[in-house]
């Protein structure tokens, strides 16, 4: 179940908007599924090929964005967005322990598919894969 996420990319480096400009989430705080507040949207990971977003990018500790390292969520988790606000449903517990990216260290395209398969989710683009049907990337 493996996906090459080559055409994986940086919303914001991109020079792309999203189609409806509501999706764009980039600066909203993410809580976990228990209301705790795990840092805020930095960016959102898209398949260019398909123009779809994949990922969310959190970033979290760090001081003025200093230090702050970048958490990867499945939009797959995403259950709920208000103006202000990302609501995931899974602990943030469960969600320190996601696999980390280092790009020197790791390949991408493994580190993805440990991923999705940490947050129990089958890689976007495998055989098997379905778009989410609820929350707020559908």
């Amino acid at each position: 179940m493996n996906i090459e996420s080559g055409t994986m990319m940086r919303l914001g480096d991109s020079g792309q908007m999203l189609a409806d400009p509501a999706q764009d989430i980039r600066g909203r705080k993410v809580l976990d599924r228990d209301g705790h507040e795990m840092g805020k949207v930095d960016d959102l990971l898209i398949d260019a090929e398909h123009q779809k977003v994949r990922l969310v990018r959190v970033e979290h500790g760090g001081l003025f964005g200093i230090g702050a390292t970048p958490l990867f969520i499945p939009v797959e988790a995403v259950e709920r967005v208000t103006d202000e606000e990302v609501g995931i449903d899974r602990s943030r517990v469960q969600v320190a322990g996601a696999p980390q990216y280092d790009p020197d260290l790791v390949d991408k395209d493994e580190y993805f598919n440990e991923l999705y398969g940490y947050y129990g989710y089958p890689p976007y683009g495998a055989p098997g894969y379905v778009p989410p049907s609820r929350g707020f990337f559908r």
